[in-house]
């Protein structure tokens, strides 16, 4: 199957919505700190579904949103990867206040995974990025998404930081634990 990854477009907002992100909780992962270095273990959990599309309320942004500010300009970008003539993938790329690029979004569609798709959507994010001479590329997931952690760490990405305040807020994301992947381009 050809894969196509391309700047997204006006037109593309209801294509980069529709991207299935769901994902099966069965664990979490559990940081650790030893000298400078991060670490982590997984422990299981009881199995549940979770979708960042489910999550998203009114003041947050959302599928409908004015994607306009990502098509062009040097700052962010957004790009769709294409599989034949249906969406199979999304990122979002901003330089970040640090001088990193920092992926504000990235999925896979369910159904397309497997396929190589996120490992060409972060190529694209690394060739975007050393094209602006940024430093790296870094993200912030949650530590009950442990197959996207894993595959961060097999982009090159290593464990950063973690916040355990940031989703106490969120009666339904409480216990989450927000973690931060950075990749350093040396």
């Amino acid at each position: 199957m050809d894969i196509v990854i391309r700047e997204f477009a006006a037109g593309d907002e209801d294509a980069y919505g529709k991207i299935d992100d769901s994902f099966v909780v069965d664990s979490i992962l559990v940081p650790s700190l030893k000298g400078r270095e991060f670490g982590f273990a997984v422990e299981s959990v009881p199995s549940y579904t979770k979708s960042y599309k489910d999550e998203v309320n009114s003041d947050a942004e959302n599928e409908d949103e004015d994607c306009s500010e990502s098509v062009g300009g040097p700052d962010r970008i957004r790009y769709l990867a294409w599989a034949g003539d249906e969406a199979a993938g999304r990122i979002a790329l901003t330089r970040n206040w640090n001088k990193y690029a920092l992926i504000e979004d990235i999925a896979v569609d369910r159904k397309f995974r497997g396929l190589g798709i996120g490992r060409k959507l972060i190529d694209r994010a690394k060739r975007w990025a050393k094209d602006g001479g940024m430093p790296g590329l870094m993200l912030e997931t949650q530590n009950n998404n442990v197959n996207a952690c894993r595959f961060y760490q097999s982009c090159g990405f290593v464990l950063g930081g973690v916040d355990r305040y940031l989703y106490r807020g969120i009666p339904r994301n409480k216990d989450e634990v927000a973690l931060f992947w950075y990749l350093l381009f040396e």
